[in-house]
């Protein structure tokens, strides 16, 4: 503070209260706090109501300026959107509002139909100077609220409702009920099909046991029946990797709402809530400072920040504002976000589960049209054969006949051979 700004201030804290509210305020120098502003001028259309949509605060006696204090949503002003928390007016339709009071002025734009000229000077305010370790710790003090029960609360004298009674909070615990409910339902699914794989292979092992026996039996209808009943086998592990096939994209669906589509809705509720918070930290901080101005003029004593501009109540007017906006914001996006999982918790997932019962009828339709079709039994073989005697095929069916024969021609040989010799003999 400079010597001649806090001899200014020195001045008027001397001076005596009958002659407080006469004071010239254009002798007190203001504290901008390293801010800048710039000067400029809007017209803003009314509204039905004959209003523009912002409250006034400062002016005399106590504040040498007259600023915005908040823009309403829906209105012209905000519609328009030059004129934010923490500018100054400087003139309503070329007229000079130095020095009166915010009624004043508030009149005096009441008073001017359809359209109505502002002069201002618009505050150039960097939004970290407004965020003070004052911010922060009642951010903190929302945090550690936020994870206390009700009870606990109430015994620490801090209120819980502004929390209890978000909508979205509840929604997210919605959220994270139906979030482990489904991932329970994909676990237990990829358990079953992975069984069902399973099952697909024994099929597959008994078509080729089947199909071996088909081969390698002698008897033409007993061949043609394992072969068919091998066949039917096979197709039926083919149904089964199909139906393994259907299922696997709504698996993908299922694993994209749950590690994707949810985290991202539960990481923007979180900086929902952050936002809410600091937005509420400014609220409190703006209350504060409120609640300090009203003591001081009660005791009519004055207040150096109100006296100089006001411009550190202004900055924190223009944080909130901004903290506001992004609260909105993101609330809307929580708001798309989670009507969109709401969207497909309804009708996708029902969905896709209506297509997995679906394939799964298929599947055991096709399997019993399958095996209607391979209606085999009974199979006629002949036991005292040789059904299930499978000769090495090294050795020929016909090598004992074959010997049995030239054994027979040897001993005619030889008994043709005697009597040829006998014969001789008697010769």
């Amino acid at each position: 503070m400079s010597e001649e700004k806090y001899y200014k201030y020195h001045l008027l804290s001397t001076v005596d209260p009958e002659e407080y509210y006469s004071f010239d305020f254009s002798t007190i120098m203001e504290d901008r706090m390293g801010m800048t502003v710039t000067s400029g001028s809007v017209t803003i259309h009314k509204d039905e109501s004959n209003l523009i949509g912002i409250s006034i605060g400062g002016g005399a006696p106590h504040c040498p300026c007259l600023y915005v204090v908040q823009v309403f949503d829906n209105t012209p002003a905000a519609k328009d959107g030059t004129i934010q928390s923490g500018d100054e007016i400087v003139g309503v339709n070329g007229t000079s509002v130095k020095g009166r009071t915010k009624v004043e002025v508030a009149k005096m734009i009441q008073g001017v139909q359809d359209e109505v000229t502002i002069n201002y000077n618009k505050l150039h305010a960097d939004p970290k100077q407004g965020r003070t370790l004052d911010i922060i710790l009642k951010k903190m003090k929302h945090r550690v609220v936020e994870n206390m029960s009700s009870t606990t609360a109430d015994a620490l004298g801090l209120s819980r409702a502004i929390l209890c009674n978000d909508s979205l909070v509840k929604k997210l615990e919605e959220l994270e009920r139906n979030e482990h409910m489904y991932r329970g339902i994909t676990e237990h699914t990829k358990s079953v099909l992975k069984a069902f794989f399973d099952v697909c292979k024994v099929y597959r092992g008994f078509g080729d046991v089947f199909s071996s026996i088909g081969v390698k039996e002698p008897q033409q209808r007993a061949s043609e029946a394992f072969t068919r009943f091998g066949e039917a086998h096979r197709s039926m592990e083919k149904y089964g990797i199909k139906l393994l096939k259907t299922i696997r994209p709504m698996l993908n669906d299922l694993n994209t709402y749950l590690n994707k589509a949810v985290p991202d809705t539960r990481l923007t509720v979180k900086k929902y809530v952050d936002t809410k918070f600091e937005y509420l930290s400014y609220c409190l901080k703006v209350k504060e400072m409120d609640d300090e101005e009203y003591t001081y003029q009660a005791l009519q004593e004055p207040l150096y920040r109100i006296e100089t501009g006001n411009y550190e109540y202004r900055l924190v007017l223009r944080c909130r504002q901004d903290a506001r906006a992004r609260f909105a914001k993101l609330r809307s996006d929580v708001l798309v976000k989670l009507e969109l999982l709401d969207q497909k918790h309804v009708q996708d997932i029902v969905f896709q589960l209506n297509r997995f019962v679906s394939a799964l009828s298929h599947y055991h339709n096709d399997c019993h049209a399958e095996m209607k079709t391979a209606n085999i039994f009974p199979i006629e073989v002949d036991l005292s054969g040789s059904t299930f005697h499978y000769p090495d095929p090294a050795v020929s069916p016909y090598q004992d006949e074959e010997d049995e024969d030239d054994d027979d021609e040897l001993l005619e040989a030889k008994e043709a051979k005697e009597i040829v010799e006998g014969n001789l003999l008697g010769d």
